[in-house]
């Protein structure tokens, strides 16, 4: 079946007639080709399928994947403590409830490991509740969210290692931001930035020539535009061809969010998939829940988030229903990819943002059979 006749297709072309997405590139299968549907923009160019997305948070399984083959060369170990390397996080404090007051913090009884980061584990992360440490991270420019960020990599982590812990590292897990202290714990360790470390073992192997934490201006041509939902419409973040992902950043993105295309990303998967990376050993690891059931508590995150789900190393793992065994993750600007235990690869990328109106297609494009039907808008 060709790209342009199978039911991810029909579904993706769906989506953009409804007015769900602008245009978006989309591929299911054991070795799929990708399909582009759509605009680059409302009212722009045709999607193209070496288009240029912002992939958020699908970077973290490309973080993992570097951190772990260091792993294996030795050169470091999962349980060692980070703070060799990192010692803004040697003497982490930490609250005896989520919602206490910051002096209310005392020393941490465990130190900060390598698992604790690659598990979410590390007692940094999200907040959700309103609460004295969200908004201290708020002010201290280390809260998550859809735009980049605007301290550098050594700044941003001292800012988030001034704040305490949210819990004892390994007994809660909260989202995010032990990837960002991923991130700058493999520039430590190779002594240069992460996105030269990544480019020097990874992209340039794989052949990813257009994964990276920028777009060249030769290439802004090729950057899709970014949109938020809201009230039923779409609001753009940043423009076609234009905004901050374009030309070197102002300072050390170590900490942040990739950019990359279908063909690059499904390269990665498939040597991911098919033992080029990693050893099945490590691969067990990454695509196996890691994460305790004591540790699962309600608001570590979104609702229900646990029921069928647990977390490997930079990966949500399905641990129950139909797609038992399913490992993958989404970033935030409308990015979604999973590898099923028989190597059936997927893989979404549009630049609307995730809420309730990316849902059904994110939902229906995960299913062995997309239906070629039309989405709610």
């Amino acid at each position: 079946m060709s790209p342009q006749t199978s039911p991810a297709a029909q579904l993706l072309r769906s989506a953009v007639e409804d007015g769900v997405v602008p245009g978006g590139v989309i591929a299911v299968g054991p070795d799929p080709e990708p399909f582009a549907a759509g605009s680059m923009a409302l009212g722009g160019e045709p999607m193209r399928t070496d288009a240029i997305f912002r992939i958020q948070s699908m970077t973290k399984l490309v973080t993992t994947v570097a951190a772990l083959r260091l792993v294996a060369e030795g050169t470091l170990a999962l349980d060692t403590p980070v703070e060799s390397w990192l010692p803004e996080l040697a003497a982490p404090r930490v609250l005896p409830r989520p919602d206490a007051p910051l002096e209310e913090a005392i020393p941490a009884r465990t130190p900060i490991t390598l698992r604790h980061l690659l598990t979410n584990t590390s007692g940094y992360g999200m907040i959700l509740a309103d609460s004295p440490l969200q908004r201290a991270m708020t002010a201290g420019g280390t809260e998550a969210g859809p735009q980049p960020p605007t301290l550098g990599a050594d700044d941003w982590l001292a800012a988030l290692s001034s704040l305490p812990l949210v819990g004892e590292p390994g007994t809660v897990w909260r989202y995010h931001h032990s990837f960002g202290l991923l991130g700058i714990l493999l520039s430590r360790l190779s002594g240069m930035s992460t996105g030269e470390h990544l480019e020097r073992t990874l992209f340039t192997p794989l052949g990813m020539r257009d994964t990276g934490y920028f777009v060249p201006a030769r290439s802004a041509h090729r950057l899709p535009a970014s949109y938020a939902a809201d009230d039923g419409s779409l609001v753009e973040r940043e423009p076609a061809g234009g905004g901050f992902h374009v030309g070197p950043p102002p300072y050390d993105m170590s900490h942040s969010e990739l950019l990359s295309t279908a063909p690059d990303y499904l390269r990665f998967l498939r040597a991911l998939r098919d033992g080029e990376l990693l050893s099945p050993r490590f691969l067990q690891l990454l695509s196996t829940d890691q994460v305790p059931d004591a540790v699962k508590q309600p608001d570590s995150f979104f609702p229900g988030f646990w029921e069928r789900t647990g977390w490997g190393f930079g990966v949500c793992v399905v641990t129950g229903g139909p797609h038992r065994g399913r490992w993958g993750w989404s970033g935030g600007a409308g990015t979604d990819f999973f590898v099923d235990p028989d190597g059936t690869l997927g893989l979404l990328l549009t630049q609307v943002e995730i809420g309730e109106r990316l849902a059904p297609l994110l939902e229906a494009y995960g299913e062995p059979a997309a239906p070629s039907r039309h989405l709610p808008g």
